[in-house]
């Protein structure tokens, strides 16, 4: 099989009410991302894409949009946050296996002004257990995950502070962060409880825009206008019993763990790589409980240490492992991850301008925050 890269990227203005349709914003993103790799539209084949709750625009009404000569492949997901490096990996195998040439995989919404996920009652097998307690929001889930992880790891308001802070400082670099205004531990810890342990600054930013990755041959990739980067490996998981919905844990037995570290050791060992040798990390971060999860599920750092490793400045874009370069979606914007993957290409290609690591030939990128989810091992052309 071939070899694949990503070798462009495409944004819309992130705001929080975009007054476009998110046809129009797909279309953006996309054509952006094509024209970032200097490929003409005319060699496009595939288009891939997620949505939730019917919140987003199928890849076929892209590829129209676009005037696409004709479709190889094209896929649509009903899958949310767990989709990004999922969707890049079912464009890599098109292409490796010669069943599309080049890909573009978008993710695209008005999530802040139209259907916003954060406060959308969810259908399901397991509403009629959730809904009749309250337990209704997707951030109560996650919450439970959190407050069952802290109490079993040590880990402290404090650790979580340290994630939102840390993302912060990385945000006030990136013009397109939506949230850019320090933060410490004081304002932090002032800012309104949501749902324990969760303050205000521990969740998400819901955004309007739209976001594109082109994933193409790595032979293909060199002729084009940036340095590639080369898809290293891809993984996805689910445990056992998933759920029955989006509430995703009615049946699962463990809140202490999330997919990562069922999937770490296929995804580094595909890649040929250990942990040790990850030079940045961008997390999956719809909540920040969930980049403790991913360091220590990944194995980049132990059982219980995440918090200690982030308040000790290790994922600054000095230290260590730089993590979540572009603020993540707790501050650069809720695109569902899609913008993680962005940022990780950005980053293994040096064009992270003023949040640009000195290290990034190997960089690791997760979505997804509890049962399920999938990771991409990004490196550079070596």
């Amino acid at each position: 099989m071939r070899p694949t890269a990503i070798a462009g990227v495409g944004y819309t203005e992130l705001s929080k009410k975009s007054g476009r349709s998110v046809l129009d914003l797909a279309t953006e993103a996309t054509r952006t991302a094509a024209a970032d790799a200097g490929l003409p539209l005319s060699e496009v084949d595939g288009v891939v894409s997620f949505s939730v709750l019917n919140d987003s625009v199928s890849s076929e009404a892209v590829a129209t949009a676009l005037a696409l000569p004709g479709l190889r492949y094209v896929m649509d997901f009903q899958q949310g946050g767990q989709s990004p490096c999922f969707m890049v990996q079912q464009a890599a195998m098109a292409v490796a296996q010669g069943y599309a040439e080049n890909v573009l995989v978008f993710r695209a919404l008005n999530g802040r002004s139209g259907v916003r996920v954060g406060s959308t009652s969810f259908a399901g097998g397991g509403g009629q257990f959730r809904y009749p307690i309250g337990y209704s929001a997707y951030l109560m889930y996650i919450a439970m995950w959190a407050r069952r992880f802290m109490h079993e790891t040590g880990t402290t308001t404090e650790d979580l502070a340290a994630v939102a802070i840390a993302q912060r400082e990385y945000a006030m670099r990136n013009e397109r962060a939506i949230v850019r205004k320090p933060l410490d531990l004081e304002s932090y810890l002032d800012s309104p409880m949501v749902a324990d342990p969760f303050r205000a600054a521990d969740c998400t930013s819901e955004v309007d825009g739209a976001c594109a990755v082109l994933v193409t041959s790595a032979e293909r990739a060199r002729d084009l206008r940036h340095p590639p980067a080369l898809i290293a490996s891809a993984a996805y998981r689910a445990g056992a019993k998933p759920g029955l919905d989006i509430g995703d844990q009615l049946l699962y037995e463990d809140y202490t763990h999330n997919f990562t570290s069922l999937l770490r050791d296929e995804l580094f060992g595909r890649a040929g790589i250990t942990p040790s040798d990850v030079d940045f990390a961008e997390i999956y971060d719809c909540f920040t409980s969930t980049v403790l999860f991913g360091l220590e599920g990944l194995g980049l750092c132990g059982r219980g240490e995440a918090g200690g490793f982030v308040r000790s400045g290790a994922t600054a874009r000095e230290g260590r492992l730089p993590v979540n370069t572009n603020g993540g979606l707790l501050a650069e914007g809720y695109l569902h991850g899609m913008n993680t993957v962005a940022e990780a290409v950005l980053q293994v290609q040096g064009r992270g301008g003023d949040r640009q690591v000195p290290r990034h030939e190997v960089g690791v990128v997760t979505s997804g925050a509890l049962v399920d989810g999938s990771a991409l091992v990004l490196t550079t052309d070596r």
